[in-house]
């Protein structure tokens, strides 16, 4: 079956739509699903814009709300999974994953289906650390903090998916694993995103929770988004004595013209099976196992691990499976049970302000936790479930208060900056089909497509056209290719640990407010072998004054300190080549005996009892010895102590002939 995946939505499901049918057309074949990696923007009127984290410029209906009417059917099934821009309302009320409209799935917080056989896992949201072990305790009316912590993602999550031990064949977040860029060419990366460079250097960019999965879940297929950028990757997992598995990551930039946000895969799957939505038997017991552990607090809960006095390995047994089919009478197919929970959308009422939407529960929600029996958070929130009732709420709220005011302020920007035009001035530059199995389409190059001039991109609720003019083709997967002759070179040049271990080893966060203490798969599984050595960071030239800072432990709020280097600012000639040494604080009694002396040799007007000589040009000519002999490396190394001493003398001397 051929699957195709699409980067950043943004609500233009019109114009992905259009794309497709038009690389249907031009290479005669059918594309039978499509995956969308987050920002999926499912707005159904003005109500929903008010729960959605985005600017007000980008407030915006776009094309969802036509298939949530009615108005439109989606041609192609049409899997999707949450970013950092969503109408979060709508898709808290299927926490478990629902039809948000006819043919078209989200897949909840997290979560593992089935289409025509092959197993297709999803994480939603966004990393931030400081929210990571708090619970989905976000619900509307959202405030400007809330409308954020509702996208982020949560280890609980990130827990159940760590129970899953059956093969998965592709996996979408829309973070990308934290390090997953010294598995492709990071310099041709650093080139598209300059701005990327710091994070990269840092090993801060991505999230150390998808990072984890990786290693634990090593599905085929890895496709993510939100970075804006398409950017391949091979990751090597050594599963066993002489064995490997690999993944092969992909990310994939936002729709709009000249990007490439779209992506064709071919994959084999089980021709008994219809291509439909099943629900996936594995992730039903652990969803049914692990609901004792929901926390829908503030509180930071930490999840149980090795060593914890309560259960944490939760992997499924095939008795499990078998309950759980009994249970659904054999037949796990989705139903299509699509209903319409808010109102429709009329674009010829004029737009006007409205408050955000009241909290509601889902049918479909409640379908599936009558079934496993399990907590509808919805409901919980509602006072209508028989698992927590809202008193027990109130109190584990009243008690997390303390714990949330933690943390804050460790929290990076959830935007990500873009250095091109957002608008439709032009055609894009999609992808080709390939006959080969299993293999990525490549994507045309901006050069080589030519667009049709007379077509309008207005980016209102225009039905207007997307079709690219001409789509290259390739039988190659020449992005891939390279990276594996860069890694096997790698392994060729220097076969010893130090250059095959990847440089994605062990996560430990630690935040005020919560952290994450994830330790990752063994050295074994991450003995790869990372492009990073044939493709080697180009790292810009640090200033040696920025250096020498960071190699000091120096309190820079320090008042004494502060006081000392504006004065160093004055005295520009206590410094040698224009870097300002800092002085560190010393004891208050040695200073008072050196102007307690100096106040006494004042007074008395002896200069030599000082210590001073009589001819100042003296004392400048000695000084200009002393400091020449530290330039040169001559002189002996001072302390600190007596660096602050002479500068406060030099500085009480200065002041005495002023």
């Amino acid at each position: 079956m051929k699957i195709a995946v699409e980067g950043c939505c943004h609500g233009e499901l019109d114009k992905i739509y259009e794309t497709l049918e038009y690389i249907e057309k031009k290479n005669s074949v059918k594309i039978d699903l499509l995956l969308i990696c987050g920002d999926f923007q499912a707005v159904r009127n003005v109500a929903d814009l008010q729960c959605m984290a985005v600017p007000q410029h980008y407030q915006k209906l776009n094309t969802f709300y036509k298939y949530y009417s009615g108005e439109k059917k989606a041609p192609y099934l049409t899997v999707f999974i949450g970013g950092n821009h969503e109408a979060s309302n709508y898709l808290q009320e299927l926490p478990y994953g629902g039809w948000v409209a006819p043919n078209i799935y989200y897949m909840g917080y997290a979560g593992i289906i089935q289409v025509g056989g092959i197993r297709i896992g999803g994480l939603s949201g966004i990393f931030k650390g400081r929210d990571y072990n708090k619970g989905h305790y976000e619900h509307v009316p959202f405030n400007d903090e809330t409308k954020r912590t509702v996208y982020h993602v949560r280890s609980f999550d990130v827990f159940r998916l760590k129970q899953i031990s059956r093969p998965v064949d592709i996996f979408l977040s829309h973070d990308w694993p934290r390090g997953i860029y010294n598995y492709g060419n990071v310099n041709q990366l650093l080139r598209k995103k300059q701005y990327f460079r710091e994070e990269v250097e840092q090993d801060r960019l991505g999230s150390p929770a998808a990072k984890d999965l990786l290693f634990h879940i090593k599905p085929d297929y890895w496709f993510a988004a939100h970075l804006h950028v398409k950017f391949p990757a091979i990751v090597q997992h050594q599963v066993s004595e002489g064995s490997q598995k690999t993944t092969k990551f992909l990310s994939l930039d936002k729709c709009l013209p000249r990007r490439k946000f779209l992506q064709v895969l071919d994959v084999p799957h089980d021709a008994e099976k219809p291509l439909k939505i099943e629900l996936d038997p594995e992730w039903l017991v652990i969803l049914k196992s692990t609901n004792h552990l929901i926390n829908l607090s503030r509180m930071v809960r930490y999840m149980p691990g090795p060593g914890s006095s309560e259960r944490w390995d939760f992997t499924v047994k095939q008795e499990d499976i078998n309950q759980v089919l009994e249970d659904f009478g054999g037949d796990l197919s989705l139903p299509e049970n699509f209903e319409k929970t808010a109102p429709i959308h009329n674009p010829s009422e004029p737009r006007k302000k409205c408050a955000q939407p009241s909290l509601l529960m889902n049918p479909q929600t409640t379908l599936l936790c009558t079934m496993l029996d399990i907590t509808d958070p919805n409901a919980v929130f509602l006072g209508k479930d028989s698992h927590i009732k809202p008193e027990e709420l109130s109190a584990i709220e009243s008690a997390g208060n303390v714990e949330t005011e933690t943390g804050e302020g460790d929290d990076e920007n959830d935007e990500i900056e873009d250095d091109e035009e957002t608008e439709y001035e032009s055609e894009p530059s999609f992808v080709s089909v390939s006959g080969s199995e299993r293999s990525f389409i490549s994507s045309s190059n901006a050069d080589d497509s030519f667009f049709s001039g007379n077509l309008n991109f207005s980016t209102d609720d225009q039905n207007t056209s997307y079709n690219p003019d001409e789509i290259s083709i390739s039988d190659e997967e020449s992005e891939f290719s390279e990276i594996m002759a860069a890694q096997a070179d790698a392994q060729k040049s220097d076969s010893s640990d130090e250059k095959l271990a990847s440089p994605l080893k062990n996560v430990n966060i630690d935040s005020e407010g919560s952290s994450l203490n994830t330790s990752l798969r063994s050295s074994e599984d991450e003995k790869t072998s990372p492009v990073k050595n044939q493709f080697p960071l180009k790292k810009k030239p640090t200033s040696p004054s920025k250096v020498s800072q960071d190699q000091s432990d120096i309190d820079e709020t320090d008042p004494e300190l502060l006081e000392m280097l504006a004065a160093q600012k004055e005295h520009k000639n206590l410094t040698s080549g224009g870097h300002i040494e800092l002085a560190m604080p010393n004891s208050d009694e040695e200073l008072d005996e050196i102007l307690k002396a100096q106040k006494i040799a004042k007074s008395a007007g002896d200069n030599e009892s000082s210590g001073l000589s009589a001819d100042p040009s003296e004392n400048k000519a000695s000084g200009d010895k002393s400091t020449q002999k530290r330039n040169e490396g001559t002189g002996c190394e001072e302390s600190p102590q007596t660096k602050r001493v002479k500068r406060r003398n030099q500085q009480l001397y200065t002041d005495t002939d002023s």
